[in-house]
């Protein structure tokens, strides 16, 4: 519930119930809680600073627009309170503060996957964690109508983030970096295959920590043009 809240599309038509016609004006920026119908009861869930109230709803202006310390009322409202219990209420606020303020995807997807968690009920420590926010995201090796490619051919992820390579379709397939093609320092020794993956469905899974770009090839289809960028940021 919590990412589809600060995920809402801020482009959608604001559709607002309010008695006080000059409250935009004032404002400026409006804070809106959004009203839904939950097991017959009409219950308040707040959407960040800026987020305009999604087309077909209707939504309620708050009184309160210092920062977002206002929607972690309306988010206590909406738990009982044994789960309140859990929560690091001023460890979300700085996190959904962080979202809101930076201009960084990874670090605005890292304090998301940090709010959600909190709100969740998972400890500080453990959503602090570097891994917690980390994601893995996949490559195909050899393209579903075998053509031989990486697919896609160019990916970017998040420093602490992973890949994984497939297996997919006219293997062996295997990934060796350029050595010429990587940020200093790092070792193309350590990050590149030392085998050809041979069965469909095989895989390779590499961490990466440094930013950078990364230029690698399929060995055996090198020829062939089997090659791929990893943007690391």
């Amino acid at each position: 519930m919590l990412l589809g809240l600060i995920g809402a599309s801020v482009s959608a038509e604001t559709n607002l119930r309010t008695n006080e016609a000059t409250k935009e004006e004032v404002l400026g920026e409006l804070h809106l809680d959004l009203e839904l119908i939950i097991d017959g009861e009409r219950q308040l869930f707040p959407l960040l600073p800026g987020v305009k109230c999604p087309t077909g709803h209707n939504c309620r202006v708050r009184t309160d627009y210092g920062s977002v310390t206002p929607m972690l009322s309306s988010l206590k409202s909406n738990y009982k309170t044994s789960l309140q219990s859990k929560m690091d209420w001023a460890e979300i606020n700085s996190n959904l503060n962080e979202v809101v303020n930076s201009d960084n995807y990874c670090t605005r997807r890292a304090a998301m996957a940090r709010a959600a968690g909190l709100a969740a009920g998972i400890s500080a420590a453990t959503v602090s964690s570097p891994a917690y926010a980390a994601e893995t995201k996949e490559v195909k090796m050899g393209s579903d109508s075998g053509l031989l490619v990486f697919v896609p051919a160019k990916t970017q992820i998040c420093k602490g983030d992973s890949v994984k390579w497939i297996n997919n379709k006219a293997g062996p397939h295997n990934v060796v970096f350029d050595e010429e093609a990587i940020p200093e320092g790092v070792s193309q020794e350590a990050i590149s295959m030392d085998d050809q993956l041979g069965e469909e469905g095989d895989t390779f899974v590499m961490k990466f920590d440094t930013a950078g770009t990364y230029e690698y090839y399929c060995e055996p289809h090198r020829g062939a043009g089997m090659q791929g960028v990893l943007t690391v940021v």
